[in-house]
This record gives structure tokens, sequence and C-alpha cells, in this order.
């Protein structure tokens, strides 16, 4: 089971943006993701979806798919 809680903020400027990550099988994988992604400087939210291998993350401004890529590998998986 995976949560999708959104967090509400004031802050209009945010930007959710969605990434496919390969590998992931579990809860326990997509706690880790969520760990290195939520490392990011900027991030507010992310939200896991394991069966399709999604992850929402949600910042203060745009990520870059460097730091995007360097965190989920960090977790031990990779970005589509």
């Amino acid at each position: 089971m995976s949560a999708h809680t959104h967090i509400s903020s004031s802050n209009t400027n945010e930007v959710t943006e969605t990434f496919q990550v390969i590998g992931m099988t579990c809860d326990h994988c997509a706690g880790a993701v969520a760990g290195e992604l939520t490392g990011i400087a900027g991030v507010v939210d992310v939200r896991v979806d394991v069966p399709t291998g999604q992850v929402t993350v949600t910042s203060t401004a745009p990520l870059t798919t460097a730091d995007v890529r360097d965190a989920i590998d960090e977790a031990g998986y990779q970005l589509a």
C-alpha cells in the first residue's frame, strides 16, 4: 500500500514533477527512494506509486535531472 498524501502549502510557486523509477518492488523500496529525494534542497513532498514506478516530487523550484538521478541512484534504483 502506498500513501498518496498531498501537503498543501501557501506557496503557489511550487513545482510538481513526475519521474519514472526502475526497480522498485515494495514499500521499503518506496521509502528508500522517498528518503533520498526528500534530501534534495527545496523538496517539500514526495509521493511514490510502487506498482507504476512513478514518483511525484513537489519542490519550491524545478529540480535538475542530475539531482534526481543521483538521489535515486543513491537509493539503489534507476531513473528511467
